[in-house]
Protein backbone atom coordinates (compact mmCIF):
# COMPACT_ATOMS: atom_id res chain seq x y z
CA UNK A 1 0.00 0.00 0.00
CA UNK A 2 0.90 3.50 -0.39
CA UNK A 3 2.46 5.86 2.18
CA UNK A 4 0.30 8.94 2.23
CA UNK A 5 2.90 12.38 3.14
CA UNK A 6 1.94 16.03 3.75
CA UNK A 7 4.20 17.73 1.14
CA UNK A 8 2.65 21.26 1.84
CA UNK A 9 0.88 23.65 4.02
CA UNK A 10 -1.53 26.52 3.81
CA UNK A 11 -3.69 28.49 5.80
CA UNK A 12 -5.56 31.73 5.91
CA UNK A 13 -6.99 31.81 9.94
CA UNK A 14 -8.10 34.24 12.81
CA UNK A 15 -4.36 33.92 13.81
CA UNK A 16 -3.12 35.55 10.43
CA UNK A 17 -2.66 34.31 6.68
CA UNK A 18 0.57 32.37 6.03
CA UNK A 19 1.27 28.79 8.02
CA UNK A 20 4.65 30.13 9.56
CA UNK A 21 2.58 32.94 11.30
CA UNK A 22 -0.02 31.33 11.97
CA UNK A 23 1.95 29.04 13.43
CA UNK A 24 4.43 31.49 15.69
CA UNK A 25 1.05 33.42 17.00
CA UNK A 26 -0.04 29.91 17.74
CA UNK A 27 2.93 28.91 20.14
CA UNK A 28 3.27 32.67 21.71
CA UNK A 29 -0.28 32.56 22.83
CA UNK A 30 -1.76 35.05 21.24
CA UNK A 31 -5.65 34.68 20.04
CA UNK A 32 -7.63 35.23 17.32
CA UNK A 33 -11.25 35.71 19.09
CA UNK A 34 -12.19 39.45 19.18
CA UNK A 35 -14.93 41.67 19.08
CA UNK A 36 -16.12 42.26 15.63
CA UNK A 37 -18.78 45.20 14.90
CA UNK A 38 -22.21 44.68 12.74
CA UNK A 39 -20.83 44.60 9.15
CA UNK A 40 -22.00 46.54 5.76
CA UNK A 41 -25.37 44.39 4.81
CA UNK A 42 -26.32 43.03 8.19
CA UNK A 43 -29.63 43.36 9.35
CA UNK A 44 -30.34 46.80 11.39
CA UNK A 45 -31.22 44.60 14.90
CA UNK A 46 -28.32 43.36 15.09
CA UNK A 47 -26.06 46.63 17.04
CA UNK A 48 -24.00 44.93 19.26
CA UNK A 49 -20.75 43.69 19.07
CA UNK A 50 -20.45 40.27 18.72
CA UNK A 51 -17.36 37.95 19.62
CA UNK A 52 -15.77 35.82 16.63
CA UNK A 53 -12.15 34.02 15.68
CA UNK A 54 -11.99 36.87 12.77
CA UNK A 55 -9.53 36.76 9.39
CA UNK A 56 -8.19 40.40 9.35
CA UNK A 57 -7.67 41.98 6.47
CA UNK A 58 -4.59 44.44 5.64
CA UNK A 59 -5.86 47.79 7.11
CA UNK A 60 -6.23 45.53 11.02
CA UNK A 61 -3.20 43.27 10.50
CA UNK A 62 -0.19 44.75 7.79
CA UNK A 63 1.85 41.20 8.30
CA UNK A 64 -0.75 38.39 8.39
CA UNK A 65 -3.93 40.16 6.74
CA UNK A 66 -6.19 38.72 4.13
CA UNK A 67 -5.79 40.40 0.75
CA UNK A 68 -8.59 39.38 -1.73
CA UNK A 69 -6.82 40.71 -4.35
CA UNK A 70 -4.59 37.50 -3.89
CA UNK A 71 -7.60 35.08 -4.32
CA UNK A 72 -9.18 36.60 -7.67
CA UNK A 73 -9.80 39.25 -9.95
CA UNK A 74 -12.43 42.03 -8.87
CA UNK A 75 -14.31 39.87 -11.57
CA UNK A 76 -13.96 36.71 -10.68
CA UNK A 77 -14.80 37.48 -7.21
CA UNK A 78 -18.22 38.63 -8.20
CA UNK A 79 -18.56 35.17 -8.95
CA UNK A 80 -17.48 33.33 -5.65
CA UNK A 81 -18.55 33.37 -2.02
CA UNK A 82 -16.07 34.45 0.53
CA UNK A 83 -15.47 30.88 1.77
CA UNK A 84 -13.87 29.98 -2.17
CA UNK A 85 -11.64 33.30 -1.74
CA UNK A 86 -10.13 32.05 1.55
CA UNK A 87 -10.16 28.33 -0.37
CA UNK A 88 -7.86 29.61 -3.38
CA UNK A 89 -5.74 31.64 -1.42
CA UNK A 90 -4.77 28.74 1.18
CA UNK A 91 -4.56 26.19 -1.63
CA UNK A 92 -1.84 28.86 -3.29
CA UNK A 93 -0.19 28.61 -0.28
CA UNK A 94 -0.14 24.90 0.37
CA UNK A 95 0.86 24.06 -3.53
CA UNK A 96 3.40 26.55 -3.96
CA UNK A 97 4.96 25.01 -0.58
CA UNK A 98 4.79 21.38 -1.95
CA UNK A 99 6.50 22.41 -5.26
CA UNK A 100 4.20 20.01 -6.55
CA UNK A 101 3.61 21.91 -10.11
CA UNK A 102 7.35 23.01 -10.55
CA UNK A 103 8.72 22.36 -13.62
CA UNK A 104 5.72 20.24 -14.60
CA UNK A 105 6.54 17.21 -12.85
CA UNK A 106 3.01 15.76 -12.32
CA UNK A 107 0.71 14.83 -14.42
CA UNK A 108 -2.22 16.95 -13.65
CA UNK A 109 -4.87 14.11 -14.09
CA UNK A 110 -2.98 12.14 -11.35
CA UNK A 111 -4.03 15.78 -8.36
CA UNK A 112 -6.81 14.78 -6.70
CA UNK A 113 -8.75 18.24 -5.18
CA UNK A 114 -10.97 17.46 -2.20
CA UNK A 115 -11.93 20.42 -0.76
CA UNK A 116 -15.31 20.48 1.84
CA UNK A 117 -17.38 23.21 3.47
CA UNK A 118 -20.33 23.21 6.23
CA UNK A 119 -22.01 25.85 5.34
CA UNK A 120 -20.60 26.76 2.02
CA UNK A 121 -22.31 29.86 0.66
CA UNK A 122 -24.64 30.69 3.13
CA UNK A 123 -23.41 34.43 3.00
CA UNK A 124 -24.42 34.48 -0.43
CA UNK A 125 -27.74 32.52 -0.24
CA UNK A 126 -28.55 35.13 2.32
CA UNK A 127 -27.84 38.37 0.30
CA UNK A 128 -29.32 37.08 -2.66
CA UNK A 129 -32.75 36.06 -1.20
CA UNK A 130 -33.20 39.62 0.86
CA UNK A 131 -33.24 42.09 -1.98
CA UNK A 132 -35.64 39.69 -3.71
CA UNK A 133 -37.87 39.17 -0.93
CA UNK A 134 -40.77 41.03 -2.75
CA UNK A 135 -40.37 40.09 -6.34
CA UNK A 136 -41.90 37.25 -8.24
CA UNK A 137 -39.87 35.89 -10.14
CA UNK A 138 -36.79 37.03 -8.07
CA UNK A 139 -33.84 38.31 -10.11
CA UNK A 140 -30.74 37.38 -9.71
CA UNK A 141 -27.07 36.86 -11.24
CA UNK A 142 -26.88 34.27 -13.39
CA UNK A 143 -23.94 33.34 -10.98
CA UNK A 144 -26.20 33.11 -7.81
CA UNK A 145 -26.21 29.51 -7.46
CA UNK A 146 -22.61 28.65 -8.22
CA UNK A 147 -21.75 31.11 -5.15
CA UNK A 148 -24.24 28.98 -2.81
CA UNK A 149 -22.37 25.53 -3.68
CA UNK A 150 -20.17 23.89 -0.67
CA UNK A 151 -18.36 22.00 -3.29
CA UNK A 152 -16.96 25.48 -5.35
CA UNK A 153 -13.99 25.64 -3.05
CA UNK A 154 -12.81 22.49 -5.07
CA UNK A 155 -14.08 23.36 -7.99
CA UNK A 156 -12.38 26.76 -8.36
CA UNK A 157 -9.32 25.28 -7.28
CA UNK A 158 -9.14 22.55 -9.71
CA UNK A 159 -9.80 25.16 -12.61
CA UNK A 160 -7.45 27.99 -11.51
CA UNK A 161 -4.91 24.85 -11.44
CA UNK A 162 -6.25 22.54 -14.19
CA UNK A 163 -6.01 19.86 -11.90
CA UNK A 164 -8.27 17.34 -13.97
CA UNK A 165 -8.20 14.04 -11.31
CA UNK A 166 -11.16 12.99 -8.75
CA UNK A 167 -13.07 15.60 -7.33
CA UNK A 168 -14.81 15.75 -4.08
CA UNK A 169 -16.12 18.04 -1.26
CA UNK A 170 -17.20 17.00 2.21
CA UNK A 171 -20.03 18.62 4.09
CA UNK A 172 -19.70 16.21 6.64
CA UNK A 173 -20.65 18.82 9.23
CA UNK A 174 -17.53 20.10 11.41
CA UNK A 175 -15.59 17.43 10.52
CA UNK A 176 -15.58 18.02 6.44
CA UNK A 177 -12.39 19.08 6.93
CA UNK A 178 -10.96 16.11 8.22
CA UNK A 179 -13.03 14.14 5.81
CA UNK A 180 -11.15 15.63 3.17
CA UNK A 181 -7.72 13.96 4.23
CA UNK A 182 -9.22 10.83 4.85
CA UNK A 183 -10.54 10.99 1.52
CA UNK A 184 -7.81 12.46 -0.03
CA UNK A 185 -5.56 9.66 1.67
CA UNK A 186 -7.78 6.89 0.20
CA UNK A 187 -7.59 7.60 -3.42
CA UNK A 188 -3.97 7.67 -3.64
CA UNK A 189 -3.42 4.46 -1.29
CA UNK A 190 -6.21 3.22 -3.70
CA UNK A 191 -3.47 4.77 -6.95
CA UNK A 192 -6.44 7.11 -8.23
CA UNK A 193 -4.24 9.91 -7.80
CA UNK A 194 -0.83 10.60 -6.91
CA UNK A 195 -1.65 14.08 -5.16
CA UNK A 196 -4.47 14.94 -3.32
CA UNK A 197 -5.04 19.34 -2.96
CA UNK A 198 -7.19 18.78 0.45
CA UNK A 199 -9.00 20.79 3.80
CA UNK A 200 -11.60 23.03 4.19
CA UNK A 201 -12.80 26.64 4.11
CA UNK A 202 -15.72 28.36 5.62
CA UNK A 203 -17.07 31.53 5.93
CA UNK A 204 -19.91 31.58 8.41
CA UNK A 205 -19.87 34.80 10.36
CA UNK A 206 -23.23 36.20 9.61
CA UNK A 207 -26.00 37.10 11.86
CA UNK A 208 -28.20 34.22 10.63
CA UNK A 209 -25.37 31.81 11.87
CA UNK A 210 -25.02 33.53 15.14
CA UNK A 211 -28.59 33.24 15.56
CA UNK A 212 -28.86 29.90 14.92
CA UNK A 213 -26.21 28.07 17.21
CA UNK A 214 -27.24 30.68 19.88
CA UNK A 215 -30.65 29.41 19.41
CA UNK A 216 -29.05 26.22 20.05
CA UNK A 217 -27.42 27.37 23.30
CA UNK A 218 -23.59 26.23 21.91
CA UNK A 219 -22.16 29.90 22.17
CA UNK A 220 -20.11 31.33 24.38
CA UNK A 221 -21.86 34.44 25.87
CA UNK A 222 -21.06 37.28 28.12
CA UNK A 223 -17.78 37.80 26.80
CA UNK A 224 -17.41 40.89 24.92
CA UNK A 225 -15.31 42.93 27.55
CA UNK A 226 -12.68 39.79 27.08
CA UNK A 227 -12.97 38.06 23.85
CA UNK A 228 -9.50 36.34 24.11
CA UNK A 229 -11.06 34.39 27.16
CA UNK A 230 -14.00 33.66 24.96
CA UNK A 231 -12.98 30.12 24.23
CA UNK A 232 -11.86 28.30 27.01
CA UNK A 233 -12.05 24.09 26.04
CA UNK A 234 -11.44 22.06 28.93
CA UNK A 235 -12.09 24.55 31.42
CA UNK A 236 -14.31 23.94 34.71
CA UNK A 237 -16.15 27.44 33.59
CA UNK A 238 -16.12 26.67 29.52
CA UNK A 239 -19.90 28.38 28.14
CA UNK A 240 -19.60 27.69 24.78
CA UNK A 241 -17.79 28.12 21.83
CA UNK A 242 -16.72 30.77 19.56
CA UNK A 243 -17.96 30.60 15.88
CA UNK A 244 -14.54 31.59 13.62
CA UNK A 245 -13.68 32.02 9.99
CA UNK A 246 -10.80 30.73 7.50
CA UNK A 247 -9.48 28.14 5.49
CA UNK A 248 -6.38 25.32 5.74
CA UNK A 249 -5.42 22.94 2.66
CA UNK A 250 -2.65 19.90 3.13
CA UNK A 251 -1.26 19.18 0.11
CA UNK A 252 -0.98 14.90 0.40
CA UNK A 253 1.21 13.02 -1.70
CA UNK A 254 2.53 9.62 -2.48
CA UNK A 255 5.91 8.91 -0.63
CA UNK A 256 7.19 7.58 -3.89
CA UNK A 257 6.15 10.38 -5.68
CA UNK A 258 7.66 12.93 -3.60
CA UNK A 259 10.79 11.42 -3.29
CA UNK A 260 11.06 10.90 -7.33
CA UNK A 261 10.78 14.55 -7.30
CA UNK A 262 12.96 15.09 -4.48
CA UNK A 263 10.38 16.95 -1.75
CA UNK A 264 10.25 16.81 1.37
CA UNK A 265 7.71 15.45 3.61
CA UNK A 266 6.38 17.30 6.82
CA UNK A 267 4.94 14.48 8.19
CA UNK A 268 2.97 11.23 7.10
CA UNK A 269 -0.63 10.38 7.41
CA UNK A 270 -0.38 6.75 8.38
CA UNK A 271 -4.02 6.36 9.81
CA UNK A 272 -7.94 8.18 9.72
CA UNK A 273 -10.87 6.44 11.22
CA UNK A 274 -14.53 7.79 10.65
CA UNK A 275 -18.07 6.64 12.41
CA UNK A 276 -21.22 7.84 12.97
CA UNK A 277 -23.03 7.47 16.32
CA UNK A 278 -26.40 6.97 15.49
CA UNK A 279 -27.58 9.18 18.33
CA UNK A 280 -28.68 12.59 18.19
CA UNK A 281 -28.85 15.09 15.75
CA UNK A 282 -26.94 17.85 18.01
CA UNK A 283 -25.23 16.07 21.07
CA UNK A 284 -23.31 12.97 21.10
CA UNK A 285 -23.47 10.09 23.61
CA UNK A 286 -21.88 10.98 26.94
CA UNK A 287 -19.78 7.79 27.14
CA UNK A 288 -18.52 9.42 23.77
CA UNK A 289 -18.50 5.96 22.37
CA UNK A 290 -18.62 7.26 18.60
CA UNK A 291 -15.41 9.18 18.92
CA UNK A 292 -13.64 6.67 20.28
CA UNK A 293 -14.51 4.09 17.86
CA UNK A 294 -13.09 6.51 15.40
CA UNK A 295 -9.83 6.94 17.07
CA UNK A 296 -9.70 3.33 17.54
CA UNK A 297 -10.10 3.05 13.54
CA UNK A 298 -7.08 5.77 13.19
CA UNK A 299 -4.98 3.84 15.80
CA UNK A 300 -6.05 0.41 13.85
CA UNK A 301 -5.07 1.56 10.13
CA UNK A 302 -1.63 3.22 11.60
CA UNK A 303 -1.01 -0.22 13.27
CA UNK A 304 -0.17 1.58 16.25
CA UNK A 305 -1.08 1.71 19.58
CA UNK A 306 -2.32 4.46 22.09
CA UNK A 307 0.75 4.42 24.21
CA UNK A 308 2.62 5.42 21.11
CA UNK A 309 0.35 8.68 20.48
CA UNK A 310 1.96 11.57 22.36
CA UNK A 311 -0.22 14.42 21.45
CA UNK A 312 -3.59 14.80 20.98
CA UNK A 313 -4.84 17.95 19.54
CA UNK A 314 -9.05 17.65 20.40
CA UNK A 315 -12.27 18.41 18.68
CA UNK A 316 -12.74 20.30 21.87
CA UNK A 317 -14.69 22.90 20.91
CA UNK A 318 -15.44 24.80 24.88
CA UNK A 319 -18.95 23.30 25.16
CA UNK A 320 -19.84 21.36 28.33
CA UNK A 321 -21.03 18.81 27.11
CA UNK A 322 -19.00 18.31 23.95
CA UNK A 323 -15.79 18.50 25.61
CA UNK A 324 -17.52 16.03 28.31
CA UNK A 325 -18.00 13.60 25.77
CA UNK A 326 -14.45 13.63 24.61
CA UNK A 327 -12.74 13.59 27.28
CA UNK A 328 -14.43 10.12 28.41
CA UNK A 329 -13.65 8.82 24.88
CA UNK A 330 -10.18 9.83 25.04
CA UNK A 331 -10.25 8.34 28.78
CA UNK A 332 -12.06 5.15 26.86
CA UNK A 333 -8.98 5.14 24.24
CA UNK A 334 -5.81 6.24 26.25
CA UNK A 335 -6.46 4.87 29.79
CA UNK A 336 -3.32 4.90 31.67
CA UNK A 337 -1.30 6.21 28.42
CA UNK A 338 -0.06 9.58 29.10
CA UNK A 339 -0.85 11.40 25.99
CA UNK A 340 -0.62 14.81 25.90
CA UNK A 341 -3.62 16.75 25.05
CA UNK A 342 -4.40 19.89 23.97
CA UNK A 343 -7.53 22.08 21.96
CA UNK A 344 -6.22 25.30 19.41
CA UNK A 345 -9.85 26.32 19.44
CA UNK A 346 -9.10 28.04 21.97
CA UNK A 347 -6.90 30.14 20.09
CA UNK A 348 -8.49 30.29 16.71
CA UNK A 349 -12.27 29.95 17.64
CA UNK A 350 -14.47 26.93 15.75
CA UNK A 351 -14.08 26.86 11.83
CA UNK A 352 -16.88 24.95 11.65
CA UNK A 353 -16.07 22.76 8.80
CA UNK A 354 -12.56 24.16 8.60
CA UNK A 355 -11.75 23.64 12.11
CA UNK A 356 -10.02 20.07 11.13
CA UNK A 357 -8.25 20.83 8.61
CA UNK A 358 -6.75 23.56 10.26
CA UNK A 359 -5.65 21.42 13.49
CA UNK A 360 -4.48 19.02 11.27
CA UNK A 361 -1.70 21.69 10.25
CA UNK A 362 -1.22 22.24 13.46
CA UNK A 363 -1.01 18.47 14.30
CA UNK A 364 1.74 17.86 11.35
CA UNK A 365 4.11 21.56 12.45
CA UNK A 366 3.49 20.03 15.95
CA UNK A 367 5.61 17.31 14.96
CA UNK A 368 7.93 19.09 12.56
CA UNK A 369 9.03 21.13 14.90
CA UNK A 370 8.68 19.28 18.42
CA UNK A 371 6.75 21.44 20.21
CA UNK A 372 3.00 21.74 21.62
CA UNK A 373 1.09 24.62 21.15
CA UNK A 374 -0.81 26.00 24.52
CA UNK A 375 -4.54 25.68 24.93
CA UNK A 376 -5.42 29.23 26.19
CA UNK A 377 -7.59 29.88 29.07
CA UNK A 378 -6.96 26.58 30.78
CA UNK A 379 -6.64 28.03 34.12
CA UNK A 380 -9.01 25.44 36.18
CA UNK A 381 -9.44 21.94 34.39
CA UNK A 382 -12.46 19.95 34.19
CA UNK A 383 -12.64 17.38 37.28
CA UNK A 384 -13.41 15.22 34.26
CA UNK A 385 -9.92 15.77 33.01
CA UNK A 386 -8.26 14.92 36.57
CA UNK A 387 -5.08 12.35 36.18
CA UNK A 388 -4.66 13.72 31.71
CA UNK A 389 -1.51 15.72 30.85
CA UNK A 390 -3.42 18.46 29.17
CA UNK A 391 -1.09 21.65 27.55
CA UNK A 392 -1.66 24.22 29.52
CA UNK A 393 1.31 26.50 28.05
CA UNK A 394 2.99 26.01 24.90
CA UNK A 395 6.05 23.06 25.46
CA UNK A 396 8.74 20.96 23.48
CA UNK A 397 8.02 17.87 22.83
CA UNK A 398 11.25 16.19 21.71
CA UNK A 399 10.85 12.42 20.96
CA UNK A 400 7.31 13.31 19.47
CA UNK A 401 6.34 10.30 16.97
CA UNK A 402 2.81 10.08 16.54
CA UNK A 403 0.45 12.79 17.15
CA UNK A 404 -3.42 12.41 16.67
CA UNK A 405 -6.46 15.31 15.96
CA UNK A 406 -10.38 15.04 16.21
CA UNK A 407 -13.18 16.22 14.44
CA UNK A 408 -17.35 15.25 15.51
CA UNK A 409 -19.53 17.15 13.65
CA UNK A 410 -23.54 17.99 14.54
CA UNK A 411 -25.83 14.02 13.24
CA UNK A 412 -22.77 12.33 14.81
CA UNK A 413 -20.28 12.27 12.44
CA UNK A 414 -16.90 11.18 13.94
CA UNK A 415 -13.09 11.74 12.31
CA UNK A 416 -9.78 10.82 13.77
CA UNK A 417 -6.56 11.18 12.02
CA UNK A 418 -2.94 10.01 13.14
CA UNK A 419 0.48 11.65 11.75
CA UNK A 420 3.89 10.14 12.09
CA UNK A 421 6.95 11.84 12.33
CA UNK A 422 8.35 11.65 8.91
CA UNK A 423 11.42 9.41 8.41
CA UNK A 424 12.41 6.98 5.63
Amino acid sequence: MRRVVVTGLGVVSPLGCGTELAWSRLLAGRSGVRRIAPRPGWPASVRSPLVAGTVLGLDDDAQGGFDPEAAASARDRRKMDRFVQFALVAADEAIRAAGVLDRSQTDRARIATVVGSSLGGLESIVNAVRPNEDQEPPRLSPFALPTFLGSMGASWISIRHGFKGPIGAPEGSFAAGLQALGDGARLIRANEADVAICGASEACLHPLVFGAFGAARALATGCELRPEAASRPFDASRAGFVLAEGAAILVLEALDHAEARGARPLAELVGYGSSADAHHITAAPADGEGARRAMGLALAQAGVTSAEVGYLNAHATSTPMGDACELNAIQAVFGDARVAVGATKSATGHLLGAAGALEAAFTVLSLRDQHLPPTLNLVEPDAAAAGMDLVQAARPADGLTHAMTNSFGFGGINASAIFRRYSQ
